[in-house]
């Protein structure tokens, strides 16, 4: 599923391409995308202007003149493309947004059918009980309110920071490195974590995340993420524990397991990022 750096390139690719133009029409291909207004709420973007386009968490809202709001939900294989107007539409297309100017084309497909879309009016965090129970954005949280998050709950670290309702934006890809890079295992409780340790992970997953907006995100065989121009990130070739079973470590070689952290898979190395005894913290 695309991570916060993902559908932050997705957002930064969009952008320049579609703010400032007129919407012409929009094509709903799959009816079951749209979870929130109708077909009319979409017919009323038509000659509204693209205002601009932006992250929350790891959904992406377009917004519109007249505070009207496209939320679109990616889930695991939720893509935009653009394409010339007339161009045969792929079978995995599921809505369109034509422009009155006529260069092109903006097409949302998803093969696996998880995604979703929002159509709302008004601000859309009053609009949307999701976006407004999203926690804090973690490259915008302070090290005193995330050391705040962790230290209220007593479940696993790994999940507080896959929480969106704690922090936003965060999936399995960057947990398990921030985690790495910060010498911290997955199942330590969250409110175990000595000052030192809460610090380390802190600037670890900042530094991952910027990293990781800043090489375009990453790009994996099993979902094919790119942005909307085509460009896949390249972040998956700094990977340091997600997805690397068996693989030595890159720090010290011992191999890195696989556990499971609330129904989520999670890869950490035994040695660098230790389990501490029961009653110790």
């Amino acid at each position: 599923m695309p991570e916060l750096p993902e559908v932050e390139t997705i957002a930064r690719s969009l952008a320049p391409r579609v703010t400032g133009r007129r919407i012409a029409a929009v094509d709903l291909l799959y009816r079951p995308l749209l979870r929130a207004g109708g077909r009319k709420d979409l017919e009323a973007l038509r000659g509204r202007r693209v205002l601009g386009v932006r992250r929350r968490g790891k959904m992406l809202l377009v917004s519109f003149e007249g505070e009207r709001t496209l939320v679109f939900h990616l889930k695991m294989t939720g893509r935009f493309r653009f394409a010339k107007e007339g161009e045969p539409r792929d079978r995995h297309d599921r809505l369109v947004l034509r422009f009155e100017d006529g260069r092109d084309e903006l097409r949302f497909g998803d093969v696996r059918k998880f995604g979703f879309l929002l159509c709302l009016a008004g601000r859309p965090e009053a609009a949307c009980g999701e976006l407004a129970s999203l926690g804090p954005e973690p490259l915008e949280v302070g090290l005193r309110e995330f050391a705040a998050i962790l230290g209220s709950s007593r479940a696993r670290v790994k999940s507080v920071l896959l929480d969106q309702t704690r922090l936003a934006g965060v999936g399995n890809i960057y947990a398990d490195e921030t985690l790495f890079e910060a010498r911290v295992h997955p199942e330590r409780p969250a409110s175990s974590l000595r000052p030192d340790a809460v610090e380390r992970l802190y600037r670890a997953m900042r530094r991952i995340l910027a990293a990781a907006v800043a090489a375009g995100g990453s790009t994996l065989t099993d979902a094919g993420y790119t942005d909307a121009d085509g460009n896949a990130g390249d972040f998956q070739f700094e990977h340091k524990a997600y997805g690397r079973t068996g693989e030595p470590c890159l720090a010290c070689g011992t191999p890195i397991r696989r556990t499971v952290v609330g129904g989520r898979s999670s890869h950490f190395c035994p040695r660098c990022q230790r389990k501490p005894a029961s009653g110790k913290r």
